[in-house]
């Protein structure tokens, strides 16, 4: 991100501002007025911090009595094509949704330093936030300028998604509220519910058709599910929820049982909802290319201890630090991006949650549900096909559909869906709540 002119945002004042009073050039004559980018909804009072870009003389200087604080970053668009690198591919625009949290403060600076996309990939970031996190922030950017990313072109930040979102080629979609004491399965449902409604609106009207979707914020299937319904000028395998944090987690547990790296541990597929119903799959899984049942024979323990220890694993956490996952949840996105973005090792499959439409499984049409799934490189997917499904396997994964066909007939309303008769829809209140407190 290159750093020309570097101008304070007077408090109270509207970033993006097109009063050309606000630049004066270096020979004291006023510069012509910006044309920058703007991302807060019209009627706003001060604007979040915008880094923009704009075609601007050099020389645009500031008052010495200036206080530093906000910034607004100028340079002359018309410039970027000569300082960067040939091998450089076209620039993407990449949008984050509780862009001022814990999770995107250790995944923006991954994006930005080139270790997810690509080192031959420069970015735009676009971060969404809420009124309340707004100077957060602000600050996330200052840190972002302050790391000199050479991939990292422009920072928006801002609290509307249909202007955050405008023509984003990913939208990562990680904020979402958390669930307050007594609250219902069915209230959490509802109430983040209606956030993906809105994005997947936002989306299907600003983003690029070809944008790519990893929804984040729990319940994160059934959120998935709902800004899919809403976006159809995007295509329904663009979408995603993240379950590649809970393949990394049992991929640990069978290394560790196993005495071996990480590495060798390949396969492992996760089944259904990001809950405690989820199913890691050690029958398929492999180690050092062996069936991992070979390798660990103690089939007790992969029953028993292995399979509730990946579904309870957020919830452990919380206990143990006494705050949900934030950094292995980034690891796990920028992982999920790079199977993406990377064609899959020959023979091996990664883990993500996606529409069941037409699945080889037998899972019902119409969920968010984990498959294993391998790529070509380009951002697309297909379901594996021809794994082994076993009676233990098979009464797991359907208890995880259920659950989900559950979770969907909870917000039926917010999807405005014909197909919902098709089941024996009930918003169960669970005695032995199976929605993850962690990773929100």
């Amino acid at each position: 991100m290159r750093l020309a002119n570097v101008a304070p945002v007077a408090r109270g004042a509207r970033v993006g501002s097109s009063d050309p009073t606000r630049a004066v050039a270096a020979n004291g004559t006023r510069a012509p007025p910006r044309r920058t980018a703007s991302f807060d909804p019209p009627g706003r009072g001060e604007r979040g911090r915008t880094v923009v870009r704009r075609n601007t003389p050099a020389g645009v200087g500031r008052k010495a009595d200036d206080p530093l604080g906000v910034f607004r970053l100028e340079y002359d668009v018309s410039q970027d094509e000569k300082h960067r690198p040939k091998t450089w591919k076209p620039t993407i625009t990449v949008a984050v949704s509780g862009a001022a949290g814990q999770i995107s403060n250790h995944l923006l600076f991954k994006i930005a330093s080139g270790s997810v996309f690509g080192a031959d990939q420069p970015v735009i970031l676009r971060l969404l936030g809420s009124e309340r996190s707004r100077t957060a922030l602000e600050g996330v950017s200052m840190e972002l300028e302050d790391c000199l990313f050479p991939l990292l072109r422009e920072v928006d930040i801002g609290i509307d998604a249909r202007t955050v979102f405008a023509g984003a080629d990913w939208a990562l979609l990680i904020g979402a509220k958390p669930r307050g004491p007594g609250m219902e399965r069915g209230d959490l449902l509802e109430m983040n519910g209606k956030i993906f409604v809105e994005q997947g609106k936002a989306l299907n009207d600003v983003a690029k058709p070809t944008c790519k979707v990893i929804v984040v914020g729990n319940p994160c299937n059934t959120n998935a599910l709902i800004a899919l319904s809403h976006a159809p000028n995007l295509d329904p395998k663009n979408f995603h929820a993240l379950t590649k944090l809970d393949e990394n987690r049992a991929k640990c547990q069978l290394a560790i049982k196993a005495g071996v790296f990480y590495e060798t541990v390949t396969n492992v597929a996760i089944w259904g909802n990001h809950s405690t119903t989820q199913v890691p799959d050690f029958v398929n899984a492999k180690i050092d290319g062996k069936k991992a049942t070979d390798v660990i024979t103690d089939r007790e323990w992969l029953e028993s201890d292995f399979t509730p220890a990946i579904q309870t694993r957020g919830g452990l956490l919380i206990k143990k630090w006494g705050r949900s996952s934030a950094a292995s949840t980034a690891v796990s996105i920028a992982d999920h991006i790079r199977n993406l973005v990377n064609p899959t090792a020959p023979g091996d499959f990664f883990s993500s949650a996606v529409l069941s439409n037409g699945n080889p499984y037998g899972i019902p049409d119409g969920l968010c549900y984990s498959f294993p799934c391998r790529s070509k490189g380009d951002g697309s997917y297909e379901i594996v096909q021809g794994l082994e499904i076993n009676d233990w396997l098979r009464e797991r994964m359907d208890k995880s559909a259920e659950e989900l066909v559950n979770e969907k007939g909870c917000v039926g309303s917010l999807f405005g869906d014909a197909h919902l008769d098709e089941f024996d829809i009930q918003c169960p209140v669970d005695l032995d709540d199976t929605l993850l407190p962690g990773e929100m």
